[in-house]
């Protein structure tokens, strides 16, 4: 490719011209805002609170211990994978980009649809699991206060709303609030740790926390390691994930090519260690085993058999506040996906979602994708007693969706071997093999994630209980399908992938 600026350009612009686009996003990000939105949404003070719960019951202290650097390492991979990709193609659709670029239309297709699926359902797990904890503190602070599933929905949609509006009206505000949201984190979990460490008035022991089992899935004990233990992965696999928002607002990054690759990887390794001393914390204060279980694994049952009420309601008002932050940047990486996908058509009414307003922010896009959340969370309104498994299926579904996304572009770097252009930020050889290790990585758990979480979720078992049914599988097998049938169809005659939205004479090729 041949390096003529076009007239007019700088160097963010001119590149995304090469790929096909105009500047129509507002580029006033920082390297800095763009590592903070993927660690804000990869947010420890979320996902290492809201699915506590899940990798307690299935494995206990061996599944948080041992699970979460080893699952960990195998997303940094994925990571290191998706940060070359992100160098040689910084545009919004992001992993729906490459996959398309890569391969083929179909390929694009597919990957677009699972990347919005699965930020759909992680932006409302985040925020589902916000209001949960809102609810918690409030039970706090007044012991008479409801906790009912259908005040917390109602929760739930007020902080979607926000999210909403401060996306809306503050696109300047949001990269502000993402730089907060970083030393919340920092800072937040270095006061929880400490407090852990100090408050409890006596801890567990290094064996408790280094070889404890717990099997509360109600699966039998001979399938503890490969089938109840991997389903407490899910803890890890789902907190760290939604480092893709990178690439998403890569459009609206400075010097993106290189700083949403190098934000992309580090919001993992990061998140990772953080994550673990947490969760240690979190172990060795978890001395009332027997309450703990019998609440499913509660984070707060956990933290306030630990700790007195100050203290207690100290570490819960934290997450809250950084699941806030969470949120937010959610709703940011969802709508630019939306936008992305709709300006190349491939989105029922693209015409209304793929508009910008005044402010560069794409208003439609947000508002849409938002109510999409609202009602893939309508099931946690029935009530099941024990764990919140309508929130786990959720949480199932953002991480098959998102990290299937994945798996599509990063085969098919590995596929295209030398042939591949890399952008600034390269792995060189070790493609060969860290590409190969993640879509191996993400066939094993998008299996395992699917599957019944309790038997009772076992169909023609015989406590057969509809509102313990795991979903996901309805959802991300029913998506493909349809997909599938809608492609061969129909969207194989009118969907091409990427449309350019630049004049070719305003490009350097």
């Amino acid at each position: 490719m041949a390096t003529t600026e076009a007239p007019g350009l700088d160097a963010d612009a001119q590149r995304l011209a090469q790929l096909g686009y105009k500047q129509e996003l507002s580029r006033s990000w920082s390297g800095f805002s763009n590592f903070a939105i993927s660690f804000s949404i990869i947010s420890i003070l979320s996902g290492c609170f809201t699915t506590f719960g899940q990798a307690w019951n299935n494995g206990g202290p061996v599944a948080i211990t041992w699970g979460w650097p080893i699952i960990a390492s195998f997303i940094l991979i994925i990571g290191f994978c998706m940060s070359e990709l992100v160098s040689a193609y910084p545009t919004a659709g992001g992993i729906y980009w490459w996959a398309s670029k890569l391969g083929r239309p179909i390929h694009g297709w597919f990957t677009g649809w699972l990347n919005l699926i699965g930020l759909i359902a992680v932006t409302a797990s985040v925020d589902y699991g916000a209001a949960t904890f809102i609810n918690i503190l409030l039970g706090m602070f007044n012991a008479s206060w409801s906790l009912s599933l259908t005040w917390v929905f109602v929760l739930f949609a007020g902080i979607l709303a926000l999210h909403s509006l401060i996306n809306i009206y503050g696109h300047h505000l949001v990269a502000v609030l993402q730089n907060i949201s970083v030393w919340w984190h920092v800072f937040g979990v270095a006061v929880i740790v400490l407090i852990m460490i100090f408050g409890p008035s006596k801890h567990q022991s290094a064996s408790f926390v280094l070889t404890g089992q717990i099997n509360n899935s109600g699966f039998g004990h001979g399938t503890f390691w490969f089938y109840v233990l991997p389903l407490g992965f899910l803890l890890t696999q789902y907190t760290i994930t939604g480092f893709d928002a990178c690439a998403h607002v890569s459009e609206e990054t400075h010097g993106a090519a290189k700083t949403a690759a190098q934000g992309l990887w580090k919001s993992i390794a990061y998140s990772a260690i953080g994550g673990w001393i947490l969760l240690l914390s979190f172990l060795f204060a978890a001395n009332n085993v027997a309450d703990i279980s019998k609440n499913s694994g509660a984070i707060n049952v956990l933290i306030s058999d630990a700790l007195s009420g100050p203290l207690a309601k100290t570490v819960i008002a934290i997450s809250v506040i950084g699941q806030l932050y969470c949120g937010m940047s959610c709703v940011t990486a969802m709508s630019r996906m939306t936008y992305a996908f709709s300006r190349d058509g491939a989105i029922p009414g693209w015409r209304l979602w793929s508009k910008v307003d005044k402010n560069g922010t794409p208003r439609n896009a947000i508002i849409g994708s938002v109510i999409a959340g609202l009602v893939l969370t309508l099931p946690a309104l029935y009530n099941h007693k024990g764990a919140p498994l309508a929130f786990y299926a959720v949480v199932s579904i953002a991480v098959i969706g998102l990290y299937l996304a994945f798996m599509i572009p990063i085969y098919l770097r590995w596929k295209a071997g030398s042939s591949f252009e890399a952008g600034p930020w390269t792995l060189g050889a070790k493609y060969k093999w860290m590409c190969l290790v993640a879509v191996i990585e993400i066939a094993v758990i998008s299996v395992y994630f699917i599957m019944p979480l309790v038997p009772t979720g076992i169909p023609f078992h015989s406590g057969f209980d509809w509102t313990t049914v795991n979903y996901a599988p309805i959802v991300v097998i029913g998506t493909l399908l349809i997909l599938t049938a809608w492609w061969f169809l129909s969207a194989r005659k009118w969907f091409t992938g990427p449309r350019r939205t630049i004049e070719e004479a305003a490009v350097a090729e």
